[in-house]
C-alpha cells in the first residue's frame, strides 16, 4: 500500500474548497422562515387594552363624584383621549408594550427594517417602532380618535343632517357619513385579511408596518384561561343582547306588549310635562336630542353622564345630545 504524495493533498484540497465555500453560503442564504402569530393573542390584547382604559376612566369619574353632577358629561372625549394619551406616553413612546399587549406576551415590531434581512427565526429579531412611527401612532389613535367623536357630537347637537335651510351643513353630515362608510368597510376588509394572515389588527398598524410579534420564546399567556374564558361568556352574552334589544323598538313587539302596559297608556296629559325620572315638574327645563321628550336638567345630566348609551326614558331612542327647552309664546294662536 503507497501514500499518497503531497502533491495529490494539495489538488484534492483545492477541489474540495469550492464546494465547501458554496455549501455555507447556501446556508447562510437561506429564505425566510415564517412566523405564525396567534391571532386569539392580538384579538385579546386589543380586548385588554380597552378594559384597561375603561378601569382608568372609572377610578378618575370617582375622583369628581362629589363635584356637580354632569360635569365630566360634556368633557368626556377630552377626557377619553387623555387616558389614551397617558397609556400611549408611558408604554409606546418609552418602547415598551401596552399593558393588553404586555399581558398577550407581545410587541411591536418595525417590518420596514426586516427588509433587507433575510431569516427571522424566532419573533425576536429586529427592532421596535421609530420615533416617526411612534408620533404618527398617537396621532391615528389619540388625536384621530378624538377628533372624529367631537366632530360627530357638534354635527349631531347642531343637527346637521335635519336641515334644510343650510345646504351646506347638509353636505357636511353627507360627506362625514361617506367616510365613515368607507372606513368601515376599509376595517371589514382589514379584518378579513388579518384572519387570513395574522398580520396587522387595524388599518394604523398596516399603514405604519407595526406588526406585533413574541415578546419572549415562551409564547406563555400572562392571563388564565378561567379569566379568558368568563371575558369570552360575557362578550358573547352582551352582543347576543345588543342583537335583540333593537327588536324590542318594532311595532310588533309593542303591540304584543301593549295590554300588560294599560296603567302607563292611561296617563294623563299633565304627566307628559313632567320629567320620567324624578316624576316631577322640570324646574330647569331640557330636552332630549333628537326625541325632544323633556327631562330635569341635573336628571338628564346625570344618566346621560352615568350611561354613555342612555336611552330616553319615555321612547328608548337613543340620547344624542341635550338642548334647553324654550317656552313657544301662544300669542299668535
Amino acid at each position: 500500500m503507497t501514500l499518497p504524495s503531497h502533491d495529490a493533498w494539495i489538488h484534492t484540497s483545492n477541489n474540495l474548497l469550492p464546494r465547501w465555500k458554496s455549501l455555507s453560503l447556501s446556508h447562510s442564504r437561506q429564505p425566510a422562515i415564517p412566523i405564525s402569530i396567534s391571532r386569539v393573542n392580538q384579538v385579546d390584547a386589543a380586548r385588554l387594552d380597552v378594559e384597561m382604559s375603561a378601569m382608568l376612566k372609572e377610578q378618575l369619574v370617582k375622583v369628581f363624584s362629589l363635584m356637580k353632577p354632569g360635569m365630566l358629561f360634556q368633557y368626556e372625549a377630552e377626557l377619553d383621549a387623555f387616558l389614551e394619551f397617558l397609556i400611549w406616553r408611558f408604554s409606546i413612546w418609552v418602547d415598551k408594550p401596552t399593558p393588553g399587549i404586555a399581558l398577550m406576551n407581545l410587541r411591536y415590531r418595525d417590518e420596514r427594517a426586516l427588509e433587507s434581512r433575510d431569516k427571522v427565526r424566532t419573533g425576536l429579531e429586529g427592532p421596535g417602532l421609530t420615533v416617526a412611527q411612534k408620533l404618527w401612532y398617537c396621532i391615528a389613535t389619540v388625536g384621530g380618535q378624538y377628533v372624529w367623536s367631537r366632530l360627530q357630537s357638534f354635527s349631531a347637537f347642531r343637527r346637521w343632517g335635519d336641515t334644510e335651510q343650510r345646504p351646506l351643513a347638509r353636505r357636511l353630515w353627507i360627506l362625514i357619513q361617506r367616510i365613515e362608510g368607507i372606513y368601515r368597510a376599509a376595517s371589514f376588509g382589514n379584518l378579513l385579511i388579518f384572519l387570513c394572515t395574522g398580520r396587522y389588527r387595524n388599518l394604523t398598524e398596516r399603514a405604519l408596518r407595526a406588526r406585533l410579534v413574541y415578546g419572549s420564546p415562551n409564547m406563555n399567556r400572562a392571563v388564565s384561561f378561567e379569566y379568558m374564558n368568563r371575558q369570552l361568556v360575557w362578550n358573547e352574552f352582551s352582543e347576543m343582547l345588543l342583537l335583540l334589544l333593537p327588536l324590542l323598538n318594532s311595532s310588533s313587539v309593542k303591540n304584543l306588549l301593549r295590554p300588560f302596559a294599560k296603567d302607563k297608556s292611561s296617563r294623563s296629559a299633565e304627566d307628559d310635562t313632567a320629567c320620567p325620572i324624578c316624576q316631577a315638574i322640570p324646574t330647569i327645563p331640557y330636552v332630549a336630542l333628537p326625541c325632544q321628550h323633556r327631562y330635569c336638567y341635573y336628571c338628564l345630566r346625570t344618566r346621560c353622564a352615568a350611561a354613555p348609551s342612555f336611552r330616553c326614558s319615555r321612547c328608548s331612542e337613543p340620547v344624542v345630545a341635550m338642548q334647553r327647552y324654550m317656552v313657544v309664546s301662544s300669542q299668535n294662536d
